[in-house]
């Protein structure tokens, strides 16, 4: 259902580096690029992520509450984006790990901007 996700940046160099090198840990690459935004997926026809410098000019800003989750086949590729992320300087919203015993599997971060991600994979249906 969801076609892709916009995150607001104030630096845009800083930002594509950051997802560059995150995203490319799931194979993810850039499909699209303008001066004011860039989109990455695995597969022009999947769900994209992109950047983009606001519309109307403002800085961008982060929504409270707001949360884009990135779906993982295991919990070992959940595992690799949350440390990629920190390594590349997120801050950690949360260690990956079970949540609860639904079998949902989730690593917490937020980017560089201090947008919120998570990494997330279902190990076993509720």
């Amino acid at each position: 259902m969801i076609g892709y996700v916009t995150l607001g940046t104030n630096d845009m160099e800083k930002a594509a580096a950051f997802y560059d090198a995150l995203l490319s840990t799931i194979g993810a690459t850039r499909i699209m690029q303008e001066e004011t935004f860039i989109v990455w997926a695995t597969d022009p026809a999947a769900p994209g992520l992109s950047i983009i410098k606001p519309f109307d000019k403002k800085a961008a800003s982060v929504g409270n509450g707001v949360m884009v989750g990135l779906a993982m086949d295991s919990p070992e590729k959940v595992n690799a984006l949350h440390a990629k992320a920190l390594e590349l300087g997120a801050t950690d919203e949360g260690a990956a790990g079970p949540r609860g015993d639904t079998g949902f599997y989730a690593g917490y971060f937020r980017d560089l901007d201090g947008n919120k991600l998570n990494a997330f994979c279902v190990t076993q249906q509720a």
